[in-house]
């Protein structure tokens, strides 16, 4: 069958059922690629005939492919210097609330970099342990802002939450993502590591610091994010083994359709790539040098496959065919439904779940919160 005919076929399925991938709707993307959305989205299931397949043959293939994407998953042993004792956090200040007790604290992410956070600890629900959450801001309000998302609901119910940002938002005194500064002094301390693999590394080191304290659980440790936060949960979901339950709120799941993970602060498309050569201007630094597509024979349905046996959550805000902005639209089916085949073949396809809705690209919504909040007391609160 011609790809212009399967193409054709995939457009015309139900939206819950299509393969196909997502048409390029950011007007800023390296790579315009057009009629992208005619391509079948490759599966990660073919030839495999058992769990086993998956666990000893192509997973470990997938993991060692986006290690060389990320430059690295964790710091090098003479990285290790700049960490220290997760546990020295400085308390600001505290507040006793009906449900909750909000305390102000830094937490030492790297040796000289404190990071803000809010800790929310239940209160009259009990002695504990009790399950957690890291819970990450977008682009735009700071780290305090997931208390009203989710923060609030979530310690009136008996979890532990932890507010944070991703450290482009705020890194080593005070740069941001603007300009790709954060990512220049990430390059110019660590080397060859992507800036999405820093924010897993920084997310780990806060659940490294919620399994110190007493009233958490570390065997019940979740991660949420909106936006940009969203963008960081599907990476954390794949590449932190500690995190048991992920929700990612309109992350765009696709990597090349309608928002920027070529920017500089996440994956740095056009930066030279070791390996790659730089001066054929087709190859870009994101995969493979094939220069008909340059490295997007992958994608993200990679990584949610990649956080199996765990359980993910992706939440869409529009259900229009290609909204050309931030949100997970119809198009995202595809990427949830070759991930699901992973789950499917191990067994637990309950575990991963889409939900599509047409609440916008914000954090909450009539149709988001009940999916969030249903996910994690099943996923999480649930032992």
């Amino acid at each position: 069958m011609g790809i212009a005919l399967f193409g054709l076929l995939l457009l015309q399925a139900a939206p819950e059922q299509r393969l196909n991938q997502h048409k390029v709707a950011s007007r800023n993307s390296p790579a315009p690629e057009p009629g992208a959305e005619n391509l079948p989205i490759p599966s990660l299931v073919e030839g495999l005939r058992s769990p086993q397949d998956w666990y000893r043959r192509r997973r470990p293939e997938l993991l060692k492919l986006w290690t060389r994407i990320l430059g690295k998953l964790n710091p090098a042993p003479e990285d290790r210097r700049w960490f220290g004792d997760i546990r020295k956090v400085r308390e600001l200040d505290r507040k006793e609330l009906e449900h909750y007790t909000r305390i102000h604290i830094e937490i030492p992410i790297e040796k000289d970099f404190y990071q803000q956070h809010l800790l929310l600890l239940p209160k009259g629900q009990g002695r504990g342990p009790f399950p957690a959450v890291i819970a990450w801001t977008s682009s735009t309000p700071d780290y305090t802002a997931p208390e009203q998302w989710w923060g609030e609901w979530l310690a009136s119910r008996g979890f532990v939450v932890l507010t944070s940002w991703s450290f482009i938002r705020n890194y080593r005194d005070g740069t941001s993502y603007r300009e790709g500064g954060a990512a220049k002094l990430l390059y110019e301390r660590f080397g060859n590591w992507q800036p999405m693999a820093k924010m897993v590394h920084d997310a780990r080191r806060e659940a490294e610091y919620l399994r110190s304290l007493r009233q958490v659980d570390g065997k019940r440790i979740g991660f949420i994010g909106f936006s940009l936060g969203a963008k960081a949960a599907v990476y954390v979901a794949a590449f932190a083994p500690e995190i048991k339950a992920t929700v990612a709120v309109d992350p765009h799941i696709a990597v090349n359709g309608g928002t920027n993970w070529y920017a500089p602060w996440y994956l740095d498309w056009t930066r030279p790539f070791p390996g790659i050569p730089t001066a054929d201007k087709t190859v870009l630094s994101l995969l493979n040098p094939d220069p008909g597509r340059p490295g997007f024979e992958h994608d993200h349905h990679e990584l949610m496959a990649l956080t199996a046996p765990r359980s993910f959550l992706l939440i869409g805000g529009s259900q229009s065919e290609a909204s050309g902005g931030d949100s997970d639209d119809l198009q995202s089916w595809g990427y949830y439904n070759r991930a699901r085949e992973v789950y499917q073949l191990l067994g637990i396809p309950e575990r991963i779940q889409f939900a599509s809705t047409a609440d916008g690209h914000k954090p909450n919504g009539p149709s988001m919160d009940p999916a969030w909040q249903g996910f994690f007391e099943k996923r999480l609160k649930a032992k």
